[in-house]
């Protein structure tokens, strides 16, 4: 413990002493009173944790604090661990422009960490700070669509995503955050905060405008907002809505293992009735589906060696989940079609097997993308997709290979009506939804997107209704699955992430 000045002053004598100890502070000046010094000076106690605190009456826009953060973790200049955005409000000609800075909040209950398929997030226990190995990071991004600020980024160079660690490095050593060293106007500090203490009351401190709700995850961030708020108070950035990344290989990955496991249950289920000639071929044509989407899937991750680490986190991450039921799936497929080539007693039971792993994988699969930062997607209706395509594009494949059961390919037509219905009905809840994200995805949805949302559902129609109909398997196959590959596209571009809002001006990379 560094030396204290104690200065204590007589007419006569004033003098200074030196003690090895500081002063005691009061507990109300350790909590969420205290925002000097800009860095505590004190142990944490049970039960508590450090947090950021941010006064925006005091942020004058300069950023400093995220140059500062980008030059203390030499990340490249489009990555930005700690950002500032603006919001603005009033009634003209008396408005306000405001800024935010935020980095990671250090939530009480991060997304970020349950989500993670490798573990590579931890809370630390002396201090409270979500912590990020990247060592054992494999790039997947799920991190960023769980967390509601979309605090984590991916680094394309490295391969994996990082975040704000409050300088975990510069706190051991008794230093504040470059952010907060950097700060001119003292606006960033770091407190001690005692969390059950902010359970009760993070609702009226953690919420600003222009910041996703902190119920998500219990942000600990404190904002202290200007007295004189304007009215009407919203993000800069309110009305530029633009379309996600795609993810290609997830778009693939995820069609072709839902046509795997329809495919193979719907050639199973009509094997027990006889094994008509072309089953067999329908169910290896299956397997051999889902294995190259199985090689394949690795291809999104931004470390693709590291791939095998995804299946660490089996207690929390559907995605963990999802890797060992499809895989699960694979291996059953594989024995039920062997057994079969070698007529081996019990085939039928394999595949059964076989099939309900697979509706697992299917089911682990959709749950991946039922996050609160992603509002699109954090529905029944996005499981209902992924089974409802496994269900359309399951009875069609075995009716295009040749199987003698003709009425195999219009048992597609209800999975494929249900589907329309499931899409129209998604879609008029987002646009009849009062959250900002759903109403900015229907807004592409209609908009930008609209022309594929209906070839979408006109392909849907046309080759799982209308073809298999008039006999026209194979190719209502082809385009039942083209529709499939368009909606999946469009699931990933239309969905609006929570986020916190970010300046007027989008920043343009340079070329």
């Amino acid at each position: 413990m560094a030396a204290t000045a104690v200065t204590t002053e007589s007419a006569a004598n004033p003098f200074v002493i030196l003690s090895a100890e500081p002063p005691p502070l009061p507990r109300a000046e350790r909590g969420l009173e205290s925002r000097s010094p800009l860095m505590p000076q004190i142990p944490l106690q049970d039960g508590e944790q450090y947090r950021f605190h941010f006064d925006m009456s005091k942020c004058v826009g300069c950023k400093c604090c995220e140059v500062a953060c980008s030059e203390q973790n030499n990340n490249p200049a489009e990555i930005s661990w700690r950002r500032v955005g603006e919001v603005e409000g009033g009634v003209f000609p008396f408005t306000q422009r405001l800024h935010l800075s935020m980095g990671c909040n250090h939530c009480v209950d991060p997304s970020c960490m349950s989500g993670c398929p490798t573990g590579a997030y931890a809370k630390d226990a002396k201090t409270g700070i979500v912590l990020h190995d990247a060592d054992i990071c494999i790039g997947c991004e799920y991190c960023i669509w769980n967390c509601p600020y979309s605090v984590p980024a991916f680094n394309a160079e490295r391969g994996v995503v990082g975040k704000c660690d409050m300088c975990h490095g510069r706190l051991t050593a008794g230093d504040s955050p470059a952010c907060v060293a950097a700060c001119p106007s003292e606006a960033l500090a770091i407190e001690i905060v005692d969390i059950a203490e902010w359970k009760s009351k993070y609702r009226d401190e953690a919420n600003a405008p222009g910041l996703p709700s902190a119920d998500d995850t219990i942000s600990t961030t404190r904002v202290t907002l200007p007295a004189d708020m304007p009215l009407h108070t919203e993000k800069a950035d309110y009305h530029r809505v633009k379309p996600e990344k795609p993810h290609y290989s997830l778009v693939a990955m995820t069609v072709l293992t839902q046509l795997s496991v329809g495919g193979f249950a719907a050639a199973w289920l009509l094997s027990l009735f006889g094994g008509a000639d072309g089953l067999g071929t329908a169910a290896l044509l299956s397997l051999a589906l889902g294995l190259a989407s199985f090689a394949a899937s690795p291809l999104h991750l931004g470390r693709p060696i590291y791939a095998l680490l995804a299946v660490r986190n089996v207690k929390t991450s559907w995605l963990s989940r999802e890797i060992l039921g499809l895989s699960s799936f694979g291996l059953a497929a594989s024995v039920y079609a062997a057994m079969l080539l070698w007529g081996a007693p019990g085939a039928p039971a394999v595949g059964g097997l076989a099939s309900l792993l697979g509706l697992f994988g299917l089911y682990a699969s959709a749950r991946i993308y039922l996050v609160p930062g992603r509002p699109a997607w954090n529905s029944r209706q996005t499981i209902a997709d992924f089974l409802l395509t496994a269900a359309t594009l399951g009875p069609l494949l075995p009716a295009a290979v040749g199987s003698e059961y003709g009425v195999l390919s219009q048992a597609a037509a209800p999975a494929a009506v249900a589907q329309i219905l499931n899409q129209l009905w998604r879609f008029l809840r987002l646009v009849r939804s009062e959250e900002y994200e759903k109403q900015a995805s229907a807004r592409l949805l209609s908009g930008e997107l609209a022309r594929l949302f209906l070839l979408r559902l006109g392909l849907l129609m046309l080759g799982a209704v209308a073809l298999p109909a008039m006999g026209l398997a194979a190719a209502g196959f082809v385009l039942t699955l083209a529709g499939a590959l368009i909606g999946r596209y469009l699931f990933f571009v239309s969905v609006v992430p929570k986020n916190m809002a970010m300046t007027f001006f989008e920043r343009r990379e340079a070329a």
